[in-house]
């Protein structure tokens, strides 16, 4: 049904992304799936990389061990982004068109006040990707 799920990830707060890592192992070993994981840095230093080309590597690396872990095929996409909460919805849609994934699997937190004002990553991500997307809500 699926062969290629695309897993949007922030390094920064993988240890709040449990729930939604364990489904997307779980779709990708039940369907024979790819997973491609996605995450969003600039092209400035930062807490997790000093550069795009460090990033990269980081997120290859969390990938190469997901995959190998969970027994399932794994790649990475970094997207190297000027704003980060300005463009990380539309660069997420259009990652879902450049890798080729039917499937999007993407954590997202407890709604609150804020939604009914500024969608979440994930709500936006459902509302306008051209493929099927569940959205996993960590506690």
């Amino acid at each position: 049904m699926f062969n290629h799920i695309m897993a949007p990830v922030d390094l920064a707060h993988i240890d709040t992304l449990k729930r939604a890592l364990e489904v997307t192992a779980d779709a990708a070993r039940h369907y024979g799936a790819k997973v491609t994981f996605v995450s969003a840095t600039t092209a400035l230093p930062g807490a997790i990389a000093h550069t795009p080309d460090e990033f990269r590597q980081k997120l290859a690396d969390f990938a190469e061990t997901q995959g190998r872990q969970n027994a399932y095929e794994a790649s990475s996409h970094a997207l190297v982004l000027h704003d980060q909460a300005v463009d990380l919805d539309h660069a997420l849609l259009k990652a879902v068109g450049v890798i080729g994934a039917d499937l999007v699997i993407m954590a997202s937190h407890k709604p609150s006040i804020a939604d009914y004002f500024w969608s979440s990553n994930g709500g936006a991500v459902a509302e306008h990707a051209d493929c099927s997307v569940m959205i996993v809500r960590e506690a």
